[in-house]
């Protein structure tokens, strides 16, 4: 994985948590946050973005609990610090391959679509392991292929078509670990025991098709990848929209999106 195609800066950020949040993340975190044991107090999550999951996981925390919420992106954890205000929150720069904590301190870790862009996957599910307490849980999801993504399928084709010869890669890396024999790998390699892989199916929000087509173009690394193309991205925005309306129509309608949910113990 590239080191662009992790960026998040600029106004990326706002977009993100504007359109994407509701559209294909928000009801994942609910999920994700539910499947915890109650009550956690010591929970570190990986990759939090501008903390749709980490909202949700106050729900359950111990009276005194914590969360550690990490990013490698600066400008997520400055977006989440601003709009999750809540004290019982520590907002941390960190690299998921090499974490700064110590051996066995959490209960709990948790990471919603970001062990795709971990440049070394088996190192994260090791750092994972290593700060759980014994008896911590592991608990992360990813997305399903492109293909069960209909909504995401189509961007990526109209993406393709627009720029034929050098299209933007990005969208091919949080559909890139749709292989539940790589997790279930992943997670004995590192040491876990009682290993749990279901696939799960949301619809977000309900939005046009010009919406999603903002959101997913300027919420995303893809819009830094047009840009370096020369390509006008209002221009590249309304191609996709157009797609979009052409296949799903022209009123609101929602992003039918499925995950790989994954679990495991600590031993």
């Amino acid at each position: 994985m590239r080191d662009d195609h992790a960026a998040f800066v600029g106004s990326i950020p706002e977009y993100y948590d504007r359109i994407l949040v509701p559209l294909i993340f928000e009801e994942y975190a609910k999920d994700i946050a539910s499947r915890l044991r109650r009550p956690q107090s010591a929970v570190l999550e990986l990759a939090c973005g501008t903390g749709a999951v980490t909202k949700q996981l106050l729900g359950v925390l111990a009276p005194a609990g914590r969360i550690t919420a990490t990013d490698l992106n600066h400008a997520m954890l400055d977006l989440a610090g601003g709009k999750v205000g809540d004290t019982r929150i520590d907002w941390r720069p960190a690299n998921a391959t090499n974490l700064p904590f110590d051996d066995g301190v959490f209960d709990a870790v948790v990471c919603q679509f970001g062990w795709m862009f971990f440049p070394d996957k088996a190192a994260a599910m090791r750092e994972a392991r290593r700060v759980l307490k014994s008896g911590g849980r592991l608990l992360y999801n990813v997305w399903d292929r492109i293909s069960n993504c209909p909504v995401y399928f189509e961007v990526n084709a109209a993406v393709h078509d627009y720029f034929p010869k050098d299209a933007p890669a990005f969208y091919e890396v949080p559909f890139s670990m749709p292989d539940i024999g790589e997790h279930r790998r992943l997670m004995d390699e590192a040491g876990f025991r009682n290993a749990s892989i279901e696939v799960v199916g949301y619809d977000g929000a309900r939005m046009t098709a010009s919406e999603m087509a903002d959101g997913i173009v300027r919420g995303s690394p893809t819009v830094a990848e047009i840009e370096q193309r020369g390509g006008d991205v209002a221009e590249v925005v309304d191609y996709i929209a157009r797609r979009l309306e052409k296949h799903f129509g022209g009123a609101p309608f929602s992003s039918p999106m499925r995950a790989i949910v994954c679990s495991a113990d600590a031993p």
